[in-house]
């Protein structure tokens, strides 16, 4: 691609378009038949001056779309529309999978908008997104939903529609957006199944994303504010690490195909920049990046799959990881060992350091995918896919946090699809007789709907060998909302009553706060 092509190429992707210049409605029809909506809307990645509008057009078997067409957009003060701020329009490419990314800019901070598509006489949902605050504002509070992990078949989605209920300022997806699995043979206990099969190629990847999206309680948290989302494993290949994974090695160009096909749509279907665009047959993608909320809060959004090194004393060219004890695993403790790479770590290091040159930010948050407080099982294994597997990386990160010292660091994580709630200690073997430093708190949340995989029996054994473990659940399905304020982090962990229900009530599990200036959760 000439660098021509991709300036013309980025500025469709992006939606460019003069904002401001045609009149509403003064656009002529279009023959569409259906509603080319039906993914619903999407927004992300707020700054003070904007936000990224999302949506993806929908064909039908008797609309396929074959053709670029023209989206048209406004964004509101008012949900009626009475009050429009900015108006466009958006290029949606075929290869692109008619999706729209629409950057919108000059706005006010610290303000709450109302946005819509149109594409001739159909218009989307309305959507609800905001900015953030002015770089210098300390805002006296903000209300973050931190979620991951959503297999359709183990659940319905109605953590989403209690997370609507509870009206964040934010939303952080931390990965396992969709999951690439055909659904099992055996579907005895499944909320319900679908017919795709294992997700391989570009249109399975883009029909996986179809089928999440048509859930109505997702599409109305997408609707409801902006999100920032990062990926983790299912999004492409169960436990793969950066260009390895199942078949790999017997055929590498295969694996990276199949790698570039699912990374173009996460791309297609999440609101995302254009800066996420590192190369353009997408065989990289610039996942891990920051949200500042003014100096209330500074959100270090980190990609543990994309730069990691092969598992330790992993099989070549298996499906999954391996659990090993360290005495019979050498490569699990060569320091060079890294879950982020070299470059995200100094990277993490240095937004550390800013955060804490001259108390700068209130509230540190390392958002990422998995538990990254160890976990010492009685058996004495270790998982070589989370943080335990990388003890080097883990390590170095505790030292840019202890060594720069933010004024509150947390923790945010996912993928386990069990609730954790921990001390983060300076000896990352937690819990020694030295009584290590408290330096961070940190908050694991469950998933949306996946299987914990393990029993409560168990995750008690393991809460008990592991002093630093404040609460560990594994039996319930949810979300946790942050309540940020200067003062204190307030956590809440929510749980749906029963997943194998759309209709399912939800409760509160446990709530555990920080006080600013004291590292570590204590419950509320």
């Amino acid at each position: 691609m000439t660098p021509l092509q991709r300036r013309a190429f980025l500025q469709y992707a992006s939606g460019a378009a003069a904002a401001g210049t045609l009149p509403r409605w003064a656009w002529s029809n279009s023959p569409v038949q259906h509603d080319p909506f039906a993914l619903g809307v999407a927004s992300g990645d707020p700054t003070p001056e904007g936000v990224v509008l999302w949506t993806r057009l929908q064909p039908t078997p008797d609309h396929p779309f074959t053709a670029q067409l023209t989206v048209h957009w406004e964004l509101a003060d008012d949900p009626a529309f009475r009050h429009i701020v900015q108006r466009g329009q958006a290029t949606a490419l075929p290869a692109l999978g008619h999706s729209v990314h629409v950057e919108v800019t000059g706005l006010a901070p610290a303000r709450w908008y109302h946005y819509r598509f149109m594409l001739g006489d159909a218009a989307s949902t309305t959507g609800r997104t905001r900015t953030a605050p002015a770089a210098d504002a300390l805002d006296a509070h903000l209300r973050i939903a931190f979620a991951s992990c959503q297999r359709w078949e183990h659940g319905h989605y109605a953590a989403w529609r209690h997370l609507c209920a509870d009206q964040p300022d934010l939303v952080l997806f931390l990965g396992d957006y969709i999951y690439e699995y055909a659904t099992p043979p055996i579907t005895t206990g499944l909320a319900r199944v679908h017919t795709l099969r294992h997700a391989s190629t570009l249109a399975d990847f883009r029909d996986r994303y179809a089928l999440h999206k048509s859930d109505p309680a997702l599409q109305a948290a997408h609707a409801a504010c902006p999100w920032a989302v990062t990926w983790d494993d299912h999004e492409v290949q169960n436990d793969y690490a950066s260009a390895q994974g199942k078949g790999s090695q017997g055929d590498p160009a295969a694996f990276l195909a199949l790698r570039s096909a699912a990374w173009q749509a996460f791309y297609e279907n999440m609101p995302l920049r254009t800066a996420s665009l590192v190369t353009p047959d997408f065989g990289a993608l610039q996942v891990y990046r920051r949200l500042r909320w003014g100096r209330l809060a500074n959100v270090h959004l980190l990609d543990t799959r994309q730069h990691r090194t092969w598992q330790a004393c992993r099989a070549t060219d298996t499906g999954g990881a391996a659990a090993v004890r360290p005495p019979d695993c050498a490569a699990l403790a060569d320091p060079q060992r890294s879950l982020l790479g070299a470059t995200q770590e100094q990277w993490l290091d240095a937004g550390l350091a800013a955060d804490a040159h001259h108390d700068r930010t209130r509230w540190s948050v390392i958002a990422q995918q998995t538990l990254f407080s160890p976990r010492r099982y009685p058996s004495g294994v270790v998982s070589t896919d989370s943080w335990d597997g990388y003890p080097g990386a883990r390590a170095r990160l505790l030292q840019s946090l202890a060594r720069h010292a933010p004024r509150n660091s947390v923790l945010l994580g996912g993928d386990i699809h069990q609730n954790y709630v921990c001390k983060v200690q300076s000896d990352a073997a937690g819990g020694q007789p030295s009584r290590p430093e408290v330096i961070a708190s940190e908050f694991c949340g469950t998933s949306i709907s996946s299987r914990a995989g393990t029993t409560q029996d168990k995750v008690d054994a393991i809460a008990r060998h592991n002093p630093h473990v404040l609460l560990a659940r594994s039996d319930q399905r949810g979300y946790g909302l942050a309540d940020i304020t200067p003062q204190r982090w307030t956590t809440t962990l929510r749980v749906v009553d029963d997943p194998l229900r759309a209709d399912s009530g939800a409760s509160t599990q446990a709530r555990f706060v920080v006080e600013d200036g004291r590292a570590g959760p204590v419950p509320a």
